[in-house]
């Protein structure tokens, strides 16, 4: 459970500040997504800076955020993007809440980027299908945005944009390991996409200061039984 402050840091945001925020992350993602939609053909790869490990590969994805799925099919994606419907409905509910009593700023940024995250990929499955053309891997062309021949997908049924790829360890395993020997072996393999980086932070960084947090806590309750034991101690000598 949060807590409405964490250690000295009593600071808080409103709404504003947070709307703001959001729609920052949310416009960083959305910018980048229509990017690599109508520059690159699906799976053109592009090496960022000259790096083997750092690149822009571009792919769609019909899941979750890292390319896990539901299952397959309409009505598999259709429960997803009901999922994150709901959840950037309640996580409105909650940042506000989040605002209203006061909790940490630092709580709030965290809680602000899962959330751009989550509504940065609701709005690649709720639209992307409607005003893009379909990214062909066999034709490899370059999608337009509001085609004269329409969408690739309805309403609620488009695929979300992923690009970022870091391949830190890309090798051959040795034949002498067993059960692995001679597999090709790919650390870190998923392409994945800002908004999924978004939310990675958020959740990331919400568990390292409760962590912290706890920490905290257990510093001031142990300071606080000194001092009541060190009261008690003098009472008895009076």
């Amino acid at each position: 459970m949060l807590h409405k402050t964490l250690g000295k840091n009593k600071e808080i945001m409103n709404k504003s500040s947070v709307a703001l925020l959001i729609l920052l992350l949310l416009v960083i993602d959305q910018a980048i997504k229509i990017y690599v939609k109508t520059h690159f053909y699906y799976g053109e790869e592009y090496f960022v800076f000259g790096l083997d490990w750092f690149r822009l590969h571009f792919l769609e994805n019909a899941g979750m955020a890292w390319g896990f799925k539901f299952g397959e099919g309409y009505l598999a994606k259709f429960v997803l993007i009901l999922f994150r419907f709901v959840a950037v409905i309640w996580g409105t509910f909650y940042i506000k809440k989040m605002i209203r009593e006061g909790y940490a700023k630092v709580f709030i940024i965290c809680a602000a980027f899962i959330y751009a995250g989550a509504l940065g990929n609701l709005i690649d499955g709720a639209f992307y299908g409607l005003i893009f053309e379909k990214s062909d891997p066999a034709l490899r062309n370059i999608a337009e945005i509001f085609s004269s021949g329409g969408g690739y997908a309805g309403f609620l049924n488009g695929n979300v944009v992923d690009m970022w790829y870091f391949p830190i360890i890309d090798t051959r395993l040795p034949e002498w390991l067993p059960l692995w020997g001679g597999n090709e072996f790919t650390f870190f393999d998923p392409v994945f996409n800002t908004a999924d980086v978004w939310i990675s932070t958020g959740v990331i960084l919400l568990l390292i200061f409760q962590s912290q947090q706890k920490k905290d806590q257990k510093i001031s309750d142990k300071k606080k039984l000194k001092y009541t034991e060190s009261n008690r101690t003098i009472i008895k000598i009076d």
